[in-house]
């Protein structure tokens, strides 16, 4: 026999409570009765009724009042209120506080029992459609869940098999992912070190640094030298709402590889300056031991000046890896606008033969450097030298000396070709010529490259911003003395 479906009925004691018990006991429903607040609260809570008929004034409340906390307790509890007269405003009073349905006299009792039936099936199939939402919603949340679980295998088997090292951190540089490389390259034990602070898992000062600078530089790629001769380079990648991504891959063979490199330019290098200092002394004499025809001296020209190409193209050599491999070490203090004004003046003749209309900004009061000024000259003139050599005839030249906080600032700005924007990454490297540049214009491609190696050296930055039609314009940026 199905259990019988409990109906809590609050209504003041009168003929339409017992009307309205006989006719639901009669349909085959359990009945409870509440006389008062407490024992609706009590009928409630142990009976857990499927519908609830409550009269507009119970016990000396108000039904509605008393319907409209119900609800906020048990919202999917249908309630019928029972009226002493019908009105508009009792309708929209009940519309408005959520109530189900509305009875009013004269009742019959096929009256109660549809108004009771038509909300108990209308709790069912809203039963019912939350059911089955529930139900699609948790089997789409399944699935979903499955589908991450195994895109999450992947991406795991992925980073676990770069062969680049992966390390990622929290906001407070804590670890929380590395990759077998990681551990294999440091003898590291993954399960042991999460949770654990990058800089004591692998204590390196260059790391450390990194990991310092790299929140508060835009400067993302970092050299981690350690004591046993490797060397690695470091990205450093910020993840929002997580905290960064560090990888590393070992470049130690490669910078083995630039030091044989180094060495082999250095020592022809070297070589090769007695004997090219031996054909120009013998070139000068040629010309003191007898006359020579037209044909003999427009020999002997050329011959100077490509042993002096030469000897130009070893002298950078030797200067460019006396810079890197660090035998630059004078440091006094310069005045960089007067280096500039120097440079400039040198250059006044083939500023006056090619018609360049140069204009130079020097701001007052600026800070001088600590550095070489050998060096530095060197730089300007590089600078300068490269501007006024790819600015054709009537072009435009600028130079600009400014300060900025605790920086010195150089601009130098030609309207020569410019550079190509997939070129301009390497217009620092050694031997390396834009592609664009004029025929007839030459150059041993090291003087770029001995810019950089000089503002390095003393601890500036140095790049390019090109654009073919307005030239180039080189900017350095180095510290100035406190």
């Amino acid at each position: 026999m199905p259990e019988k479906e409990p109906i809590l009925v609050a209504l003041n004691p009168s003929p339409i409570l017992d009307l309205m018990e006989r006719t639901l006991r009669a349909a085959g429903f359990d009945v409870a009765i509440a006389h008062d607040h407490s024992g609706l609260e009590r009928c409630v809570q142990e009976t857990i009724p499927v519908l609830l008929i409550i009269g507009e004034k119970f016990a000396d409340q108000d039904g509605l009042s008393v319907s409209s906390n119900l609800l906020l307790r048990f919202p999917t509890l249908p309630i019928i209120l029972y009226a002493d007269r019908d009105s508009i405003e009792l309708v929209k009073a009940v519309l408005k506080r959520g109530l189900s349905g509305y009875l009013y006299p004269p009742l019959k009792m096929q009256d109660i029992v549809d108004e009771v039936q038509k909300n108990l099936t209308r709790a069912r199939q809203l039963g019912d459609w939350v059911r089955r939402e529930v139900k699609r919603t948790t089997s789409s949340l399944s699935e979903k869940a499955a589908i991450s679980e195994a895109e999450r295998g992947k991406l795991e088997a992925i980073i676990a098999n770069i062969q680049d090292g992966v390390i990622v951190i929290d906001d407070n540089q804590k670890i929380l992912l590395v990759n077998r490389s990681v551990c294999d390259v440091f003898s590291l034990n993954e399960k042991e070190i999460a949770g654990k602070f990058l800089a004591d898992i692998i204590p390196n000062a260059d790391l450390k640094n990194m990991l310092h600078l790299s929140s508060k530089s835009p400067l993302k790629n970092h050299e981690i030298n350690f004591e046993d001769g490797r060397v690695f380079n470091a990205q450093y990648t910020p993840i929002p709402k997580i905290g960064a991504a560090v990888t590393i891959q070992d470049i130690s063979y490669l910078k083995q590889l630039d030091r044989l490199k180094n060495d082999f330019i250095y020592t022809v290098s070297h070589d090769l300056r007695s004997p090219l200092t031996s054909i120009l002394g013998y070139a000068e004499l040629i010309e003191r031991i007898g006359p020579l025809n037209q044909n003999q001296q427009d020999f002997l020209r050329r011959l100077q000046g490509s042993t002096q190409h030469i000897t130009n193209l070893v002298n950078d050599l030797l200067d460019l890896g006396s810079l890197e491999a660090g035998f630059d070490t004078l440091r006094e203090t310069v005045q960089l606008e007067n280096v500039l004004k120097n440079s400039l003046d040198m250059f006044d003749a083939q500023i006056k033969k090619k018609n360049i209309n140069l204009s130079s900004h020097i701001e007052t009061s600026l800070k001088p450097i600590f550095a070489n000024p050998i060096r530095i000259r060197q730089m300007v003139d590089n600078l300068v030298g490269n501007a006024l050599k790819y600015t054709p005839d009537y072009g435009d030249v600028q130079t600009i000396l400014l300060m900025q906080d605790s920086q010195i600032i150089l601009k130098v700005q030609d309207s020569g070709p410019g550079i190509p924007p997939q070129e301009q990454s390497h217009v620092f490297d050694k031997f390396y010529r834009a592609t664009n540049a004029p025929d007839g214009v030459r150059g041993s491609g090291l003087g770029l490259a001995i810019v950089k190696s000089v503002v390095e050296s003393h601890q500036g930055r140095v790049w390019v911003e090109a654009n073919a039609e307005k030239g180039s314009l080189f900017i350095v940026i180095l510290p100035t003395m406190d």
